[in-house]
């Protein structure tokens, strides 16, 4: 049976001397290896339909148990700001990365798959792909078995002072029981709120969100700290966007220094 579907390319690997393994993030059955057949010859007709990131309407048959096949793509629109800007690609390929960790193949992700829309188109007409990615990463947290409460004081509910995270209690806590964990983050007021509003909003609805670097690193240490120690995943895109985060502390210093002058 000829199935008709909605895709996202994932990524692609190399399968015996002329065939592809392509993994595409489907709207109808989740995540799906497919076999491309002679995929690396010159004259391959879906070449260009199956690069990463590329978004289509695609027809194939969707087995349940192991391999898939295509056979034709329908419609595909290609982003041409997330393939040539090598940051953007790295944000989107962590992205790509949490989805395929979180989820098994062949399970339902149909809203994950509409985020994942959003999340390309505004990528690509040049929403902060730091700002994405930190959305994705703290929703995903619920799919990874790990969720904190982010809405009010875990300790007393309350949501009228200023709160911080800790990983001793697996949540914000207010002012009133700092006392009681001398670890906790020390995050600015500005970086909880933008992790409160992360972990909920309706990515398909923003068309702008303006966080400085301050905040942003604020909220990268948050993130990072859930997933080194709660999650236990490793994203090979991380590496690099390590490598920005310290780029980025040192641009962090150099701002406060000019301020201080």
């Amino acid at each position: 049976m000829v199935n008709r579907f909605d895709g996202i390319i994932m990524y692609r690997r190399d399968y015996r001397e002329r065939d592809l393994l392509v993994k595409i993030l489907t709207r109808q059955a989740g995540k799906r290896m497919f076999m491309l057949k002679n995929a690396k010859r010159p004259s391959y007709p879906l070449a260009g339909d199956v690069l990463p990131f590329t978004l289509g309407q695609y027809e194939g048959k969707l087995n349940p148990k192991g391999l898939s096949f295509l056979d034709t793509a329908i419609q595909t629109t290609h982003f041409k700001n997330i393939t040539e800007d090598i940051v953007i690609n790295a944000y989107f390929t962590y992205i790509i990365g949490l989805l395929d960790a979180a989820f098994e193949d062949g399970q339902p992700m149909e809203r994950w798959f509409d985020m994942t829309v959003s999340a390309l188109a505004k990528l690509d007409a040049g929403m902060d792909p730091q700002v994405i990615a930190n959305i994705f990463a703290i929703q995903l947290l619920g799919a990874f078995g790990v969720q904190p409460e982010l809405r009010t004081c875990v300790l007393c509910g309350r949501n009228d002072m200023q709160l911080d995270y800790s990983e001793k209690f697996n949540g914000l806590i207010c002012a009133r029981h700092w006392d009681e964990d001398e670890h906790r983050l020390d995050l600015s007021a500005k970086a909880v709120f933008y992790i409160q509003q992360f972990s909920v909003v309706d990515l398909a609805k923003v068309n702008s969100i303006n966080v400085s670097a301050p905040t942003k690193a604020n909220i990268q240490k948050f993130i990072d700290l859930l997933y080194e120690n709660s999650v236990g995943i490793h994203i090979r895109a991380k590496r690099f966007l390590d490598q920005m985060t310290k780029w980025q502390n040192v641009l962090i210093k150099r701002e406060k220094g000019d301020e201080e002058q």
